[in-house]
């Protein structure tokens, strides 16, 4: 496993930064680790993001051990990516190497989750490839 930490940072810690860091550890743990962590919490992550993400990739994020974390329960990451600031961009002591300016798909049809989803997929696949080099 690399020593690269990258940390996927929204808000509330409960969909696209959940989604990021699922997908991290399922395609680019050789390259890097990934965490996801937000300024505030929610008591459970996003039900339809655990639901799409079980059915169309097998991930279990629930079962994998995955919940909401605020900034300070996570290691200090090398990479910190805001997955948007639509909605507000989190302090989080230092700033962010990249935006990814992913809409939040909460409440929104299972189709446009799917779109987001895909999205943040082939994100991590780019930043790995770039961290590989």
């Amino acid at each position: 496993m690399s020593e690269i930490k990258v940390a996927f940072i929204c808000v509330h810690n409960s969909c696209r930064s959940q989604i990021a860091e699922a997908f991290g550890r399922h395609l680019a743990s050789d390259v890097f680790q990934s965490y996801s962590a937000g300024t505030e919490t929610k008591p459970q992550i996003n039900q339809d993001a655990v639901r799409l993400m079980k059915m169309l990739y097998g991930i279990d994020m629930e079962a994998e051990g995955q919940h909401s974390k605020l900034v300070r329960d996570i290691p200090n990451p090398d990479i910190a990516i805001s997955m948007g600031c639509n909605v507000g961009c989190p302090f989080i002591g230092r700033p962010f190497d990249d935006n990814w300016g992913i809409e939040d798909p909460t409440g929104k049809s299972d189709d446009e989750f799917k779109v987001v989803i895909e999205k943040i997929r082939k994100d991590i696949l780019k930043l790995k490839n770039e961290l590989s080099v």
